[in-house]
């Protein structure tokens, strides 16, 4: 019931004023904090997790955001009063039938401006889309896999089939005769005219029903939880949504169903970052191997590469190994590269001979070009 629910700015801490990016970032941290899998069995983390996604589907949308600053729920909620705004019934319930200017004139010039929502209310609709999150680890992101979210939808109600009747019997309305309309003759400045709206005993459906179903209070329609499974392409990046299509909220009077939107966040790796189809990490080498050239095992997605050093790397330099980075979404045979970069790692405890050893080498090498430009500079700064 509505009147049970927090206000949606409320459940994501935020100002009524506040921005679409403070909106999503408020989001993405109520969301990961009662997700179910960081709360299993936990009742009370799930019921503010389907709670944190119900506000985040509204506040997300600037037009569901507008209708819900403007009416409240009344605006968004199909399962509340007379069916909520565009719903799955007839127009704002108790705000009149205006949905656009054509719709005025038709009020008072017998409806020869444009489509009232009286003849809309029984026209198919698609489904809304929901939304849902899920977490990733580096590879998985990379190679793609499949999962299960759980999704809060509005379904056909299983009881009474989505007729909204307990016992199947659905009448034609005797007021509007199943038009779902009525119309009326007012005297204006003289004149007699005409005005179509909404059938007030049926609500524009032209369809009346007498033993409405306990479970869905005769709307036909139920708020679920279920759990969908998600094919997740290789190389979806962090922030990215999957949809999945037809997994949504159910569609009104034959309409399609909506989609399901997941958005993906991708757990952070040990080693690896990205940077698109780019693989990055840094390999630390010692003074010998950095000095001499070495072979050393760079690890990549598909395990251990051997790479040769040349001799004189330099601390901080990049190579790249092709071939080994992210697939292309898409196009999974298309990898992007991995790009490592060598760290020399200096040691912390030498034994007297070790250091000995290190100073006659030093004394033993020419000056670095590095090192005499430096000192070249310093002599021309201060000298």
């Amino acid at each position: 019931m509505a009147e049970n629910k927090r206000d949606y700015y409320e459940v994501l801490g935020v100002e009524k004023n506040a921005s679409a990016d403070q909106i999503k970032k408020a989001y993405r941290k109520a969301a990961m904090k009662y997700h179910p899998d960081r709360n299993p069995g936990d009742k009370e983390a799930e019921e503010k997790f389907k709670e944190v996604g119900e506000a985040y589907e509204v506040l997300s949308d600037e037009e569901k955001r507008q209708r819900y600053d403007q009416f409240g729920f009344a605006g968004v909620d199909p399962n509340f009063g007379a069916g909520g705004y565009g719903g799955y019934g007839g127009g704002f319930g108790g705000f009149g039938d205006f949905g656009d200017l054509g719709d005025i004139f038709g009020s008072f010039f017998g409806g020869g401006g444009g489509r009232s929502s009286a003849n809309t209310a029984n026209m198919p609709r698609r489904g809304e889309n929901v939304m849902s999150r899920l977490e990733l680890t580096f590879e998985e992101a990379a190679f793609g896999c499949e999962k299960e979210v759980g999704a809060m939808r509005i379904e056909n109600c299983a009881s009474c089939s989505g007729s909204g009747s307990a016992d199947g019997v659905i009448d034609t309305c005797t007021t509007c005769h199943g038009t779902g309309q009525v119309r009326t003759v007012q005297n204006f400045m003289g004149m007699q005219m005409q005005s179509t709206a909404a059938c007030p005993k049926c609500g524009g459906k032209g369809k009346v029903i007498k033993t409405p179903c306990n479970t869905c209070k005769g709307k036909g329609k139920v708020r679920r939880t279920q759990k969908i499974k998600v094919k997740v392409p290789a190389g979806v990046d962090d922030g990215q949504s999957v949809r999945v299509r037809g997994e949504g909220c159910v569609g009104s009077n034959g309409g399609p169903n909506g989609d399901l939107l997941v958005e993906v966040y991708i757990k952070r790796h040990a080693i690896f970052s990205r940077r698109g189809t780019e693989v990055l990490c840094e390999v630390p080498i010692t003074f010998s191997q950095a000095a001499l050239g070495a072979q050393i095992q760079v690890p990549t997605l598909d395990g251990k590469v051997p790479y040769d050093l040349p001799e004189g790397t330099q601390t901080g330099t990049t190579f790249t190994i092709y071939g080994k980075g992210i697939p292309e979404v898409g196009n999974p045979k298309r990898r992007g590269n991995q790009r490592f970069t060598v760290v020399v790692e200096t040691p912390t405890r030498l034994t007297r001979e070790q250091k000995e050893l290190l100073r006659q080498l030093d004394e033993g090498l020419e000056e670095t070009p590095k090192r005499k430009k430096f000192f070249d500079v310093l002599k021309d700064l201060f000298d």
